[in-house]
Formats: structure tokens, C-alpha cells, sequence
């Protein structure tokens, strides 16, 4: 009983994310691209959908992500999330975002910090982002495609950016792109387990001690109106807590940041 017993459970074990990493020469959107895969019955857990170039990248409300070809790691990463639950949407974020962070500390020495809700920064320029779309059936949250745009061997960029940089603008050095594209996969997946092990907490406490300007004063945007206030945290919920502000708490797409542009 106890090996049929170890068996099902090895069964019941979820593929590790980036156990199928399919590479796509071109394509508009890597993320709408598993969507249709997922749609199609064509994905399964774990897939991670590559792009050496993508002609219509998207980040957070209607924004683009623009990522010169063949240069950095354009990824999306299939997710079944029957077994987590939409109490704990949130935590895949943490999880993207962490993961993100795990990956640069490999390659700069500078400090790393996760901007709420959805980039990753080095220092104070942006070096990564996160897009993440669903796809539920009823009250019932069945899929979830996690999109990462990781800045690696650009270094120009479009002047309409704020504060942008890769990998390669901080050391000098270039990198293989897929080689770093699978390391995330491995990092995700590491990740990812924690969230399945039930370590919501130590997620979430990682999360905010990588949060950019906490405890620190900053300029916010709700509704045209600009306030300052300081940054103290972010919620199991996902809402961004501060102090001074409009209000206490901000949820995602409720307000924009003012950063001073570092070029000018």
C-alpha cells in the first residue's frame, strides 16, 4: 500500500515549470500565443513559450513592452491553477517577481527591488516586467499564463521610457538569452513550490523586504490628482499600503507613479 501510495502521489506531483521550453523565432505576443495554446488544448502545466522576437509585446493596462530582438528574455510560462485558489491570485505576482529577482542577483551586484505591482528594478531603472493573464471558467480559476520581459543584452532604448536598463548596460558583458531564459524557469519553479507549500508568509515577507522606496516618500497619481506619501507595504490582497497618502491603501491600476526621469 505504501508504494502504490508514494507512486500516486508522485503522479498527483506538478510538472516543473519549463519542463517543455519551446522556442519561437516570431511571434506578436508570447503571452496571447499560449492563451490560444491553452485554448487549443495544446498546453499543458508548466509550458514556457520562448520569442526571439515579439512584434506586439503588452504590459499592465494597454501599456507595450518594447524589447529589441533577440536580446532579452521574452517568456510566458503556462500555469494550472486548479490547486491554488483565487484567495491566493496575488501570490503568483510574488512568485514571478521573485523569481525575476533570484535571476538578476545573478548577474549584477546592485541592489534589486520589485516596484509595485508588476517591474523589477536595479537600482532605480527598470529591468524587468511582469504580465499576468487568466483564464477562469465560472468561479473556478483554471489557467494562468505568466508573461516576463527581462532587460539582458539591450542597452538603447526608446526615449519615451522612464529609466530603463538590461543586464548588459550594468556589467558590460553579453549574456545567452536562453540559457538565462531557462534559469528563470528553474527559479520560478522554485518559487512556485513555496506556494504550494504553503509559504504564503515567507513569500510575501521576501516580497516586501525587496519592495522599491519602502519606507521611503514618494510621488503617487490618483485620478489626476498627484500626492506624496511614504510606502510601508503590500497586503496578502495585493494592496499597497501606505501612510500620508489619499488614503491607506491602493489597489492594482488605482494609481500611477511619478519617478523623476535619472537621463534628464
Amino acid at each position: 500500500m505504501s508504494s502504490v501510495s508514494t507512486i500516486m502521489q508522485q503522479l498527483q506531483k506538478p510538472l516543473s515549470l519549463g519542463h517543455q521550453f519551446i522556442e519561437i523565432e516570431q511571434v506578436n505576443s508570447t503571452n496571447t500565443y499560449a492563451m490560444q495554446q491553452i485554448q487549443a488544448k495544446l498546453a499543458q502545466h508548466g509550458y514556457a513559450y520562448f520569442a526571439h522576437h515579439q512584434t506586439q509585446g503588452r504590459g499592465r493596462q494597454g501599456k507595450v513592452w518594447q524589447a529589441e530582438p533577440k536580446a532579452n528574455i521574452v517568456l510566458s510560462v503556462v500555469i494550472n491553477t486548479l490547486t491554488i485558489g483565487l484567495s491566493n491570485q496575488f501570490y503568483l505576482s510574488v512568485v514571478a517577481a521573485l523569481a525575476v529577482a533570484d535571476l538578476l542577483n545573478t548577474f549584477v551586484t546592485q541592489p534589486i527591488s520589485i516596484k509595485w505591482p508588476n517591474d523589477v528594478y536595479i537600482n532605480d531603472s527598470k529591468a524587468a516586467g511582469i504580465l499576468i493573464e487568466n483564464s477562469l471558467k465560472g468561479n473556478k480559476w483554471q489557467w494562468a499564463v505568466i508573461g516576463i520581459g527581462v532587460n539582458i543584452n539591450q542597452t538603447t532604448f526608446d526615449t519615451s521610457l522612464t529609466n530603463p536598463t538590461s543586464v548588459a548596460a550594468i556589467t558590460g558583458q553579453q549574456y545567452h538569452t536562453i540559457d538565462a531564459a531557462k534559469q528563470l524557469c528553474s527559479f520560478l519553479n522554485i518559487r512556485y513550490h513555496q506556494l504550494l507549500n504553503g509559504e504564503t508568509e515567507n513569500l510575501l515577507n521576501t516580497y516586501n523586504g525587496l519592495l522599491y522606496k519602502k519606507n521611503q516618500a514618494v510621488k503617487l497619481k490618483k485620478n489626476n490628482i498627484a500626492f506624496n506619501c511614504i510606502i510601508q507595504q503590500v497586503n496578502a490582497m495585493g494592496k499597497l499600503q501606505v501612510k500620508e497618502g489619499l488614503q491607506d491603501e491602493f489597489d492594482f491600476g488605482e494609481v500611477e507613479w511619478i519617478l523623476p526621469n535619472l537621463a534628464l
